[in-house]
C-alpha cells in the first residue's frame, strides 16, 4: 500500500514538471534570444518551482554542508550525478551557471532549445581533441563573463554504489583556463534513482569540499584530487540500499 501511494505522488510530480514546461518552456527561450540574464531567470523559476513540488508532493527536501568552502568568483564546478535532481539544484547554488552537455541534448524539444539559447557549453564528444578545445575556450568565455560552468566529470548519471568513472574534461578546463575546481559531493541517487519511477521521501545531502588550485598541476593530477574528495565524500554520505529500488 505504501509503494502504491508513493507511485502515485511521483506520478504527480511527473504531470507537475510537465506543466511547468509547457507553461514556462517558450517563455525561456524567447526570453532568453533577447537577454541572457532575464531567460536564465526564468530557467531558474521552472527549476525552483520543479525543486519545490518535489519537495511538496514527494517528500524529498535536501541539506547542504560546506557551503562555505564556495568561493567569491565563479569557477569549474565538478559534481556527482546520479540523479536528474542535481540537473535542477546546482544553477540555483551556483547563479548563475552552465553546464557542459553533449549536443546530442540540443536535439531534444523545448528543453534542448533553451540549452542553447542560455549558452550552455554544448560539446560533441565524437571530436577528440577538437571538443576538448572548443570545451576549454567556451568554458573560459562563460566564467570571464562571470558564469560558473558545471561539469558532470562521470559525464552521464550513475547508480548509486556503481564504480566512479571520471573523465578529464572538467580538469582540462582548470588546467587551460586557468581556474581552480570546487568539487561536489551528493546522493541524490537514493531518492530519485536514476531510470527510476518512484520518488523516495527524504533528506538529499549536498556536500562542498574546498577549492582544488590548479596552479603547477596537470588535469590528470587536478582530477585524481577532484576524485579523491567526491568518492571519499560519498562514501560517508551513502546508505545503498536505502530503498527497495
Amino acid at each position: 500500500m505504501y509503494r502504491l501511494w508513493l507511485i502515485l505522488r511521483s506520478a504527480v510530480f511527473w504531470v507537475w514538471q510537465i506543466a511547468n514546461t509547457l507553461v514556462l518552456g517558450f517563455p525561456v527561450i524567447i526570453c532568453g534570444l533577447i537577454s541572457f540574464r532575464l531567460g536564465y531567470a526564468l530557467a531558474i523559476l521552472w527549476n525552483r518551482l520543479n525543486i519545490w513540488g518535489l519537495r511538496i508532493i514527494c517528500g524529498v527536501s535536501w541539506q547542504i554542508d560546506g557551503q562555505e568552502n564556495i568561493p567569491d568568483t565563479p569557477c569549474v564546478v565538478m559534481s556527482k550525478h546520479q540523479s536528474t535532481w542535481e540537473t535542477y539544484f546546482l544553477p540555483m547554488l551556483f547563479y548563475p551557471g552552465v553546464y557542459v552537455a553533449k549536443r546530442s541534448l540540443l536535439w531534444i524539444p523545448i528543453f534542448g532549445w533553451a540549452l542553447y539559447v542560455l549558452k550552455f557549453i554544448m560539446i560533441d564528444r565524437s571530436s577528440g581533441r577538437s571538443a576538448i578545445q572548443q570545451m576549454c575556450e567556451q568554458a573560459a568565455d562563460r566564467i570571464s563573463k562571470g558564469r560558473w560552468v558545471i561539469v558532470f566529470p562521470e559525464g552521464t548519471r550513475r547508480p548509486v554504489g556503481a564504480k566512479a568513472g571520471y573523465r578529464i574534461g572538467g580538469a582540462m578546463i582548470a588546467e587551460h583556463v586557468p581556474t581552480p575546481v570546487l568539487p561536489v559531493a551528493m546522493n541524490a541517487g537514493e531518492f530519485w534513482p536514476r531510470l527510476g519511477f518512484i520518488k523516495w521521501p527524504g533528506v538529499i545531502t549536498v556536500s562542498i569540499g574546498p577549492v582544488i588550485n590548479p596552479e603547477g598541476k596537470k588535469a590528470a593530477q587536478i582530477l585524481d584530487e577532484t576524485q579523491a574528495w567526491i568518492e571519499i565524500r560519498m562514501q560517508q554520505i551513502t546508505v545503498i540500499d536505502r530503498f527497495p529500488y
